[in-house]
């Protein structure tokens, strides 16, 4: 049996491996509307949705132009006059981190919390504690300002909990943590041919696993009810103390459908339907207050909204100030994903494409496995620095190269014995980091130029986060290969997206 979280916590949620439970509170609906609107490509097997949303359009453009024009970070809190405050939290992989900004979008307050994980230790307790912390350190003069929150966590993390009392039925499941063949073979039965939720490391192939397991089934011979909450949902139910809703797009892997609204019928006639997150709101929308018990530990004000959240990368991509279909945003990290805004849903899981709904627009991508982790094996980041600044962007390298750290590649090649191509190596570092720089810049075309040959929108603008961002020699060879203007993002941090959605909540009625 795992060990309860340390941080003291109003209504925190005893861990089990025992696993209990009973039927899920409120039932999941089913959806009858006609898909005539998915149609499917004959030469890319795309999912391509043209159907204008029916929704109520959500300014995107009030939403993403305070992240183009806000101020840069500040390591501590800025004095302002008294206004209402947006807070954004994200949980990732290695920390909490969370921002306050204003109603012009500009930060107030920044603040981090790592994570203290034990090995012997579930996720749920360091998450517990550095959620809590972050919130009581948030300075009180500033905190008593707060009307709105939004929590963006891991794609794909997934948590078995009680719905009554919120007791934690089995380990949590971590967003890359892979489930094994049958898991794997099980999605591919049930979900269309194109879904993402058809994976190994899906939110629906950990659901078959506990229902493979029997966990689920144990835990409601034992009285407690099941049900699956993601990160975001389940770090918002310690503050509300509803453990029923979820989001658009964290659910996307899960096999929930965004456009029609509803878990698809394939889904509801699984023999764990039953565990499926019941309400489903758009990012942004409110979930409900603070409890007492969480105000008086947190000071929180007890009126404070908190808002239906999202995945990091979707966090990511809003605080980096897209403005409209078209842009995109490129995160240059260890590996390489791209990003783009489109009034078209594309889906195409042998490229590993999938489309999150923002509003009444689609952002659709996909990710590569070149980056900068391919940079670090031959050169220290002083050297990169150096050797970068004596590139001629403007230039040719006259290389050939597709950068990986080993083989296999998923997109824009599908092939998992593709071979790294870094040969010939010529004499000169700067021209062999120029070859690189340059082969990746062919592959971000490459990406996006297969979107669009699936459906979607054509490339207009390119917004750059994370390390690769500052390096303006590949900047300008990424805007000679694109053909597109390419520009650092303004903001990068996931949690300024996440405050900005809590900001908008007052055009998103309940």
């Amino acid at each position: 049996m795992l060990a309860a979280p340390s941080t003291c916590i109003c209504e925190t949620p005893t861990v089990r491996l025992s696993c209990p439970s009973s039927p899920v509170a409120a039932a999941v609906g089913t959806c009858a509307r006609s898909h005539a609107c998915v149609a499917t490509s004959a030469a890319s097997g795309a999912l391509v949705c043209s159907r204008q949303s029916s929704l109520k359009t959500r300014a995107w453009r009030d939403i993403t132009c305070q992240a183009r024009s806000a101020p840069s970070s500040v390591a501590a809190s800025a004095p302002i006059a008294s206004s209402t405050l947006s807070l954004g939290i994200d949980c990732g992989t290695s920390g909490a981190r969370a921002i306050l900004i204003d109603g012009g979008g500009k930060i107030v307050h920044e603040s981090q919390i790592p994570f203290d994980k034990l090995k012997s230790e579930d996720w749920v307790g360091p998450w517990t504690r550095a959620f809590t912390d972050l919130l009581k350190q948030l300075p009180q003069g500033l905190k008593n300002n707060i009307s709105s929150l939004c929590i963006d966590g891991t794609s794909s993390t997934a948590l078995l909990v009680d719905s009554r009392r919120g007791d934690i039925l089995a380990p949590t499941k971590i967003y890359n943590e892979d489930q094994g063949a049958e898991a794997f073979e099980a999605t591919k039965a049930i979900a269309p041919e194109w879904h993402c939720a058809r994976g190994s490391t899906s939110t629906l192939a950990k659901l078959i696993n506990w229902h493979n397991s029997g966990t689920w089934q144990q835990a409601k011979e034992d009285g407690y009810s099941p049900v699956l909450l993601h990160h975001a949902d389940w770090l918002a139910s310690l503050l509300t103390g509803r453990r029923d809703t979820s989001d658009w797009n964290n659910t996307l892997k899960l096999g929930y459908d965004p456009e029609a609204q509803c878990y698809p019928d394939w889904l509801l006639a699984q023999p764990y339907a039953g565990l499926l997150p019941p309400r489903v709101l758009e990012p942004g929308k409110a979930v409900g207050t603070i409890t007492d018990q969480m105000a008086e530990l947190t000071g929180l004000p007890k009126a404070c909204t908190v808002c239906a959240g999202t995945s990091d990368s979707t966090s990511a991509f809003i605080a980096a100030g897209v403005q409209g279909p078209g842009e995109a945003v490129t995160s240059l990290g260890s590996t390489f994903a791209p990003k783009l805004l489109s009034k078209t849903r594309v889906d195409n899981a042998f490229y590993g494409v999938y489309s999150q709904r923002i509003g009444d627009s689609w952002l659709v991508g996909g990710a590569s496995n070149t980056g900068g982790a391919v940079l670090k094996e031959f050169f220290t980041s002083d050297q990169l620095k150096e050797l970068s600044a004596q590139i001629d962007p403007d230039q040719p390298s006259g290389l050939d190269y597709y950068p990986l750290t080993k083989p296999g590649e998923r997109f824009p090649v599908n092939d998992p014995h593709l071979e790294p191509r870094l040969t010939p190596r010529p004499d000169s570092d700067v021209q062999f980091l120029h070859g690189m720089l340059e082969g990746m810049a062919n592959i971000e075309a490459r990406a996006y130029g297969l979107l669009r040959e699936l459906g979607a929108a054509p490339l207009t603008k390119v917004y750059t986060a994370g390390g690769g961002s500052k390096n303006p020699a590949w900047l300008k060879i990424r805007e000679r290969k694109l053909g597109v203007p390419v520009v650092a993002s303004t903001q990068v941090e996931a949690a300024y997206g996440s405050a900005l959605l809590a900001q908008r909540r007052a055009a998103m009625p309940v």
